[in-house]
């Protein structure tokens, strides 16, 4: 082996990549994976190994010309045919192509315990003659505790892995190897001993019915990387980790163009000239303080200037939000009809935070607005603990900010005097934040608004009240 100080001074240099070609995989890697080099990929059953390890190699010969050698101890040939065709490919197509080389390789284990014998002296050779015979860039060997079931002892395994490892680094090819989780160890056999460049984990589990998948990189050697746990989700086009949005948020432009709250009155409270566009406003205030009523002014206000606006409803239907702005003068059909403005009813329930998070991501997409409404936002994250709360909705604003589209969150607050840990966790995230609020005095409900917070701008520091209307929002006089 190297000795430590040449080592440290070649882990300067770049370390070239492979990318993977796996929405959000490569930009949280850096660029991919350890070129010439094998990544361990580990998780529980059903975490999505297969899967990543297919498109690592798929992606790698359709997009990046490297044609990739899938070498399997457990599947048949069907289920992996199958599992291939799920994704939208052709194997048998792929291979004629010389794209792809699949091998199966069965170990019996009574011959091994029999003979007393195992090495891997069988498997170099074939996966030699594999990779030679397509001149293959990209390997897969999944998993390996199939291969190594039949070991003897620790001692003998844990010398063939070194082998094994020290193999694919000689020939040059990139590698991913899968391999189950342990219970002490992050593999069963301590695995990522052996890989020093990079190591993967995935993780699957199901909490009160909804499912949540996490990726986390380990460690990645001469390369930075996020530690972070990432959501990803495995959808019929294959595997996307989130934040599928560039990371580097405070290289960008920040607008100083100003758009209207749709709200005359309360523009005036914002130097007179409302929000910047791009930014995230915060609306927080009981239940019937106006939340709705003020973030579809907003809406109404954007379609009135012909921009597109996605108002993404977890409580109430489009035919309710529709019909209880009526009753203060303001109909949003027509931009319904036009196409400005596009309501989305969601029962939150019914998925898990990185389902919603792919969600809005399609949405978005699909209409490419320049507002995206998100009412209450409370529902959209009563699925998940504080920490997923927060790096959910901070994953959203730096999706929406990419994009330079101006966010509303509305949340409810239970309690006037104080505000829920919801809004504590959100609000930090916000660039401005507006209270609503109602108090009963001489037998009248009055309900007022202050701005609490609004980066980058003189604002009012009064509390206005007003009045809803038939003629929509009546600030009092002064």
């Amino acid at each position: 082996g190297m000795s430590r100080s040449t080592e440290k001074r070649t882990s300067g240099a770049k370390l070239k990549k492979a990318p993977t070609g796996i929405k959000g995989l490569d930009e949280i890697t850096g660029g991919g994976l350890p070129r010439g080099r094998p990544t361990l990929v580990c998780g529980n059953a059903g975490a999505g190994k297969t899967v990543l390890a297919m498109e690592f190699l798929l992606r790698g010969a359709l997009e990046f010309d490297e044609p990739g050698v899938y070498m399997c101890f457990e599947e048949n040939a069907e289920e992996l045919g199958a599992n291939f065709a799920s994704l939208g490919y052709d194997l048998e197509e792929l291979c004629s192509r010389k794209k792809l080389a699949i091998d199966y390789v069965f170990i019996e284990r009574s011959q091994i315990i029999e003979t007393g014998e195992y090495d891997l002296e069988g498997l170099f050779v074939r996966l030699a003659y594999a990779i030679d015979s397509i001149g293959a860039k990209r390997v897969v060997l999944d998993t390996l505790e199939a291969l190594f079931a039949g070991f003897p002892d620790e001692f003998t395994l844990r010398a063939e892995l070194r082998r094994l490892f020290r193999w694919l680094k000689e020939r040059g090819v990139t590698a991913v190897v899968t391999g189950e989780r342990g219970e002490k160890s992050l593999t069963r056999h301590g695995l990522e001993e052996y890989v020093a460049d990079c190591v993967i984990a995935l993780d699957h589990r199901v909490t009160e019915q909804i499912s949540t998948r996490r990726l986390r990189i380990i460690k990645y050697r001469g390369s930075s990387h996020g530690t972070n746990e990432y959501p990803f989700l495995i959808q019929d086009d294959g595997m996307s980790v989130l934040p599928i949005t560039s990371l580097d948020l405070d290289r960008r432009e920040s607008s100083t163009e100003r758009i209207s709250s749709g709200i005359p009155r309360f523009d005036d409270m914002l130097e007179g000239k409302g929000y910047y566009r791009g930014s995230t406003i915060l609306i927080s205030g009981g239940a019937g303080t106006g939340k709705t009523t003020f973030a579809a002014s907003f809406a109404h206000g954007a379609c009135r200037n012909g921009e597109r606006c996605l108002y993404l409803a977890f409580e109430e239907s489009e035919h309710e939000i529709i019909r209880n702005m009526r009753s203060i003068g303001m109909d949003l059909e027509p931009w319904t009809g036009k196409g400005l403005l596009q309501i989305d009813a969601f029962r939150p329930t019914s998925f898990g935070l990185e389902e919603h998070l792919s969600l809005v991501h399609k949405k978005v997409e699909e209409m490419s607005p320049s507002l995206v409404i998100l009412d209450p936002v409370t529902n959209f994250i009563s699925v998940g603990t504080r920490l997923d709360v927060q790096s959910m909705v901070s994953r959203l604003i730096d999706f929406f900010k990419s994009k330079q589209i101006t966010v509303c969150f509305t949340t409810v607050s239970h309690s006037p005097a104080s505000f829920d840990r919801t809004e504590m966790t959100v609000s930090s995230l916000m660039d401005a934040w507006i209270v609503l609020r109602q108090a009963e005095s001489d037998g009248e409900r009055k309900r007022s608004l202050y701005i609490l917070k609004s980066r980058g701008m003189a604002h009012s520091n009064r509390i206005r009240e007003f009045r809803l209307t038939d003629g929509g929002f009546q600030f009092e006089a002064e």
